[in-house]
């Protein structure tokens, strides 16, 4: 029986990927070699250009191909407002759907100490070197809310307590168009503990 070793080392490759099992690995690896060969090179010489160029903002610790990214470089965003989320994904996300006009700090990860993930690991001494050096008043915990997220935004919360920085949590609730009956009872829990004014 032939062996198609390269085949196969491409759909293992591409298994890497969040959400990308065997089965979604071989489609993708089959569509680009028999439908798309120009789509096949192309993504390889963007890949590599991008592992090669593509590191953290030495400010935010998002994904940038410069030293400061777009974000950290752009002097019209509020200097005193900063938002601390998990990931570069949550940067994006937080960028296109909200007016938020503040600057972001990613964590590149969560607390985890099972997971032998603790403070230096997700860069919280470059975090309070920011609240002790500059002139930032409101922290914004956009965490998400797993067990280790909470935890990780409890913990940012305690460390900026000597600065006299207002911290804020992101509220969790029900998604708009939810209905009651379908959210499970941590969400609406946390829904009705973070219920705001409305008149």
């Amino acid at each position: 029986m032939l062996k198609q070793e390269l085949l196969s080392e491409v759909i293992d490759a591409l298994c890497c990927m969040p959400g990308v099992g065997p089965k979604s690995a071989q489609r993708i690896a089959l569509h680009l070699f028999q439908r798309d060969r120009g789509g096949a090179e192309n993504l390889a010489k963007v890949l590599q250009v991008a592992v090669e160029k593509l590191g953290l903002c030495k400010k935010c610790r998002t994904l940038s191909e410069h030293e400061l990214c777009e974000l950290c470089a752009n002097s019209e965003r509020d200097q005193q407002v900063l938002c601390v989320v998990e990931s570069p994904a949550d940067v994006w996300l937080i960028n296109q759907a909200t007016d938020f006009k503040g600057i972001f700090f990613v964590l590149n990860g969560r607390l985890s100490p099972l997971d032998g993930i603790g403070p230096d690991e997700i860069g919280l001494d470059q975090l309070e070197q920011q609240l002790e050096n500059t002139q930032i008043t409101e922290l914004i915990l956009a965490t998400n809310s797993t067990v280790e997220g909470e935890a990780t935004a409890h913990f940012i919360a305690q460390l900026a307590l000597p600065y006299k920085i207002k911290v804020s949590r992101i509220a969790h609730g029900v998604p708009v168009g939810g209905e009651l009956e379908f959210i499970d009872s941590s969400t609406l829990a946390h829904a009705f503990s973070g219920r705001r004014d409305i008149a």
